[in-house]
């Protein structure tokens, strides 16, 4: 692909991308609606479509108010920061064969470094706001992504290990005799745990905190500010649930279809996944959060290394 094609890729991906986060804040409702038995959206439009549209106008006519106590320039900067990392994740994820930004050999670690940047808007968003729930709210939210990320990380080194690869072309390239979700089903379930922690998705939506802190890091936002938090939240789950699909669901793999389709139909169906545990699950106490992280995920992913780790030797002893 060409310099020029590659722009206009890569800027086509980030307005699908705004776009399809836009669109999930109808579609989460109306699905939440449809699985709890009672109305979504339904006033304005077919379906209660133009209700997207209804809350982009109720949001930008917000008056842009920053609190007179706040630390102006990192108040207005946190909400931009996970926008930006967020859309920089997008950049190594191979929707096709030929369709992608980068095609680097750190891709793998280039996602966990954007994904690692995040906690720093919702953590400066709390101390900026100079108000006791946000910063109680952002406090959680850096202890639960930091700890969320030691488990997501080592997750993958299966993955890694599999595929002798932390490029993500050569990841899915490796997975054309078997999808990773199969010998590697102990790394996507800590995987997919990290994923709903890291994105703030229900029930590990605990540093928002409605029903004790206000609401939480964004208790000061308002307007277009808590709109880009909202929007750098769903472009988060749009990023995991691709790569979920990269690293263990074969990517673009697939038989009869075009490969851009696999790919989108995959990932739609991840997103109905994590839009399902949010109609279904509980939110969990904080403590039981960070319990469920360090007495059970870390051993999980101990365990997936070191069973991982001897079926590679055995298979390269048999090889030899």
């Amino acid at each position: 692909m060409s310099e020029l094609g590659t722009v206009g890729f890569g800027l086509a991906i980030i307005l699908a991308a705004i776009g399809g986060a836009a669109v999930l804040t109808w579609f989460e409702r109306r699905l939440l609606g449809i699985w709890q038995d009672r109305y979504g959206p339904n006033r304005l439009g077919p379906l209660g479509v133009l209700q997207v549209l209804a809350d982009m106008l109720k949001l930008l006519t917000k008056h842009d108010w920053i609190p007179p106590f706040a630390d102006r320039a990192v108040f207005v900067f946190a909400p931009t920061a996970i926008v930006v990392a967020m859309m920089l994740g997008f950049a190594v994820i191979p929707f096709g064969p030929e369709l992608y930004i980068l095609d680097l050999n750190i891709g793998l670690l280039f996602f966990l470094g954007m994904t690692s940047l995040a906690v720093y808007s919702v953590l400066l968003g709390g101390l900026a706001s100079n108000n006791k729930y946000a910063l109680l709210g952002g406090l959680r939210s850096a202890a639960q992504m930091v700890s969320y990320e030691v488990f997501m990380g080592l997750s993958l080194m299966g993955v890694v290990m599999l595929s002798g690869s932390f490029s993500l072309r050569d990841i899915v390239e490796a997975q054309r005799d078997m999808w990773y979700c199969i010998p590697q089903f102990l790394g996507l379930f800590v995987f997919l745990i990290a994923g709903i922690a890291e994105s703030h998705r229900l029930p590990f939506d605990l540093p928002e905190a409605e029903h004790e802190l206000t609401a939480g890091f964004h208790t000061e936002y308002g307007g277009m500010k808590f709109a880009m938090f909202m929007l750098g939240e769903y472009l988060g789950l749009i990023l995991i649930c691709c790569m979920i699909t990269t690293l263990f669901f074969g990517g673009w793999l697939g038989p009869w279809l075009p490969p851009v389709v696999w790919f989108s139909l995959k990932v739609f169906i991840l997103i109905c996944f994590f839009i399902l545990l949010r109609a279904a699950i509980p939110r969990p106490r904080y403590d039981q959060l960070m319990t469920l992280g360090w007495k059970y995920m870390l051993p999980l992913t101990l365990l997936n290394l070191l069973l991982t780790g001897a079926i590679a030797l055995v298979l390269e002893g048999r090889s030899v």
